[in-house]
């Protein structure tokens, strides 16, 4: 209720209620100080056209006038929000309730019973419970709300909505803690005459108020609510005359139009004929197949978990009137329930129940069976009582989602306590809205399982493919840095360094398409290119040569011959290979006290029906271990410190194979020898041979 109306019925409840603390009470209400000012401004209090204050308009309207605008404009303002009031006629409803207002107030005020205010109130809500039920059901009562009020409504209340309109007031008037018999007069309203007379002089006050407003020709109604009250039947023509006009300037000073409300039908209260049982039955049976249907294919056409999860709790709330609903699913190890992701709240999110904890929901999920769960009546742990207080309801209902045999989670809805029973009738229609919704989460977690397991074996081979990245990016690292100390020393001799920028360029260049390789930058050349190994080699060479990379202790040598030198293939990568060969056996001899490496041209192999030309990498180390040699070509062998040993050998393999090539190895302690067949290129028997190269060592 508005603070104005507490604070009003506590000063009146206390009987110490003057005009300053009027005054000061609803000062502190720009409405209702706009109203009073507005109404003894008014034409019926002479001040039209006439500046006045709050106090002076106070004055005028005098002690009762003002009481009675603060109660009746405070009810008006909290009741015309409830839901479906605006789409409601409710002129005949308001009329009524003034007039049993006015009634009761006048009543009251001729047995002597002091708080006339307290009388004013109870009669102007004594029917505000059919309020309440039309906002709570407006389909099933908005006939009703119009019809005739006696107690066959109430008959027709407690069949179709197991509550009558005096019990719904009463439970709203309770509500508000008043220090009052108020909401017992709002209950026993309709109660017979031989069950009041001795009840409290409120309640049988609003018994005779409501039988003068709403059933004013029944005469022996009247007398014995009359009798009641200790009233002569004579007195009541009078006293209903004086509130038709009461009523009237009531309304004109609230700005309520109630012009028409009489012309506005009050037809007996209906209720829908009661089907055959079985009839029903089948009925229900064949809409809950259809809307399990429809909502099967509603939950198959959702994209994604999120969606499939706003959908689950989307229907729910249509289908059987849930406030809020949750969703708890099993963790992957079936021992908690969490909240599902993408939850709307982050305490549901962060929302936790063991299994082996017990308590109702908990056992919903074990047992596979619905679980509904009041506030009141049974002894709750904390995640019920936590449930309770996030979702703010009276009352949850625990639906299992279970496909097959197991129990995915469980959906959990609120709802208003009278609303149980309903939920519980339903229970069939509940278990197969679970089952649909249990097969297409199945689905979806499913496809979220594959779709991560797809995730990491792409986040396996790119982490694979960075460590190849990084290990091949060192060697022309590697000799960016050996040619910058030579361009060094040049440069402070001022002698040319030509080939020295033109290398450094070479090899960022190389850095750049290694990078630009990692994502695929790297477009993708139009069919095979003839490639000079001699060519390829020469550059090898050059770069350890000039780049100091090459101990004295250690010798190269090339033999590339005159024929046979044209492969299929592309040059950065064979260059890549070379590189990779030629620095792990420079490491090797310089580490054994120096020896000589030669790559050598062994001109045109056939292997498989396929004409391959075979280039030798050769060495004169201490030759592999037999370890190293049965994971040659396998990651991390190496003995070799460092973050990427033994990838070096690996990659050179991959290499190769991407040129449709072949390699192999022969080691001993002679040396070690690497063997690569690159595919001859086609054209090779009518290609003029290239310029012979002479062997050269370093």
């Amino acid at each position: 209720m508005p603070q104005i109306l507490v604070k009003l019925i506590e000063h009146l409840q206390a009987d110490d209620l003057g005009m300053p603390e009027l005054a000061a009470l609803i000062a502190n209400d720009a409405g209702m100080t706009g109203k009073m000012l507005a109404v003894a401004s008014s034409s019926a209090y002479h001040r039209t056209g006439r500046g006045v204050n709050l106090e002076q308009s106070l004055m005028a309207l005098g002690t009762d006038m003002i009481k009675t605008l603060v109660i009746s404009d405070s009810v008006f303002q909290t009741f015309n929000s409830f839901p479906h009031s605006g789409s409601t006629d409710l002129r005949g409803f308001w009329k009524k309730s003034l007039a049993a207002a006015v009634i009761a107030r006048d009543i009251a005020r001729r047995m002597d019973y002091p708080h006339l205010e307290e009388t004013y109130l109870a009669g102007l809500l004594h029917n505000v419970g059919r309020l309440a039920l039309l906002a709570t059901a407006p389909k099933e009562y908005a006939f009703n709300f119009t019809a005739l009020d006696d107690e066959d409504l109430c008959a027709v209340e407690q069949r179709t909505l197991q509550i009558t309109h005096a019990e719904a007031g009463a439970w709203l008037v309770e509500r508000w803690q008043l220090d009052s018999f108020l909401a017992d007069a709002v209950l026993y309203h309709h109660e017979s005459s031989e069950r009041l007379e001795s009840a409290h002089p409120l309640i049988r006050i609003v018994r005779l108020a409501h039988l003068m407003s709403s059933h004013p020709d029944d005469a022996a109604a009247l007398a014995d609510g009359a009798a009641l009250c200790g009233l002569d039947a004579a007195e009541l023509d009078a006293m209903l005359v004086s509130a038709a006009r009461q009523v009237d300037k009531a309304a004109v000073h609230l700005g309520i139009d109630l012009a028409g409300a009489d012309d506005i039908p009050t037809p007996p209260a209906y209720a829908a004929p009661v089907l055959d049982p079985v009839q029903q039955r089948l009925q229900e049976e064949v809409r809950n197949l259809v809307l399990v249907s429809e909502v099967g294919q509603t939950f198959a056409r959702q994209q994604g978990e999120s969606d499939l999860l706003e959908s689950m709790t989307r229907s729910a709330r249509i289908l059987f009137d849930f406030d809020n609903t949750v969703i708890l699913l099993e963790n992957p190890t079936g021992q908690t329930l969490v909240g599902a992701p993408g939850a709307t709240t982050q305490r549901i999110a962060e929302f936790a129940i063991p299994l082996n904890k017990g308590g109702p929901v908990a056992t919903a999920a074990l047992d596979r069976r619905p679980a509904y769960i009041q506030r009141e009546g049974q002894p709750l742990g904390i995640a019920e009582e936590q449930l309770f207080r996030m979702l703010g309801t009276d009352s949850l209902v625990c639906l299992p989602l279970v496909a097959g045999s197991r129990c995915l989670g469980v959906m959990v809805g609120g709802v208003k306590a009278w609303q149980v029973a309903h939920c519980q009738k339903r229970e069939r229609f509940l278990q197969s809205f679970g089952a649909q919704a249990a097969t297409a989460l199945e689905t979806a977690l499913s496809e979220r399982g594959n779709a991560r397991r797809q995730l990491a074996s792409v986040a396996d081979e790119y982490r694979e493919a960075s460590r190849r990245v990084v290990h091949e990016v060192n060697n022309p690292l590697s000799i960016i840095k050996n040619y910058l100390s030579v361009l060094d020393s040049k440069l402070a001799r001022q002698e040319p360094v030509a080939t020295e920028m033109s290398v450094l360029n070479e090899e960022i260049d190389r850095v750049g398409q290694l990078i630009g390789g990692l994502a695929e930058l790297k477009p993708e050349t139009g069919g095979p290119r003839p490639l000079d190994v001699a060519k390829v080699v020469e550059d090898v060479v050059r770069l350890f040569r000039a780049g100091q990379f090459v101990p004295s202790s250690v010798q190269i040598a090339t033999a590339m011959g005159e024929d046979a030198r044209l492969v299929e293939g592309d040059a950065d990568l064979l260059k890549q290979i070379l590189v990779n060969l030629v620095k792990n056996a420079v490491e090797a001899l310089a580490g054994s006290g120096g020896g000589q490496i030669e790559i050598v041209n062994r001109g045109i192999v056939h292997r498989e029906r396929k004409l391959y030309v075979e280039l030798a990498v050769l060495d004169t180390g201490p030759g592999l271990s037999a370890e190293v040699m049965a994971n040659l070509f396998s990651k991390v062998r190496s003995t070799k410190d460092g973050a990427h040993r033994g990838l070096g050998l690996s990659i050179v393999h991959g290499l190769v194979k991407k040129l449709n090539g072949q390699i192999a190895c022969r080691s001993g302690r002679g040396g070690t020898a690497f063997e690569i067949l690159l595919p001859a290129w086609s054209g090779a028997s009518a290609t003029p041979a290239l310029t012979a190269r002479a062997v050269g060592s370093v």
